[in-house]
């Protein structure tokens, strides 16, 4: 699932919801380094679940080895919908950023 969500991300075949967009402005993300941070991204969360459709939480690290992770539905749409996006917070997360406190 990880290669068909970087995949689509390559490729530009993703749309960032609202609140993506806006938390995007508001923290400084750009599209490149969305980009940069799924290339070496890892699943560290699933939500096979989830009450809008099944989605994941991805961490990766852009080529600035900033942190971010990335909550995105399953690569199964033709878009990929990005829900949102953030650099993840020393306090909730141990260092590697892939498994809370």
């Amino acid at each position: 699932m990880l290669r068909a969500i970087q995949q689509k991300i390559i490729n530009g075949q993703f749309e960032l919801s609202k609140h993506a967009f806006d938390q995007s402005i508001v923290r400084n993300i750009r599209i490149k380094e969305i980009n940069e941070m799924i290339t070496n991204g890892q699943i560290i969360e699933d939500y096979p679940d989830d009450k809008y459709g099944s989605s994941c939480l991805i961490c990766g690290f852009t080529l600035a080895n900033r942190p971010l992770h990335l909550h995105c539905s399953y690569p199964s749409r033709p878009i990929l919908k990005i829900i949102t996006l953030y650099q993840p917070n020393k306090q909730r997360w141990q260092n590697n950023f892939s498994t809370r406190r």
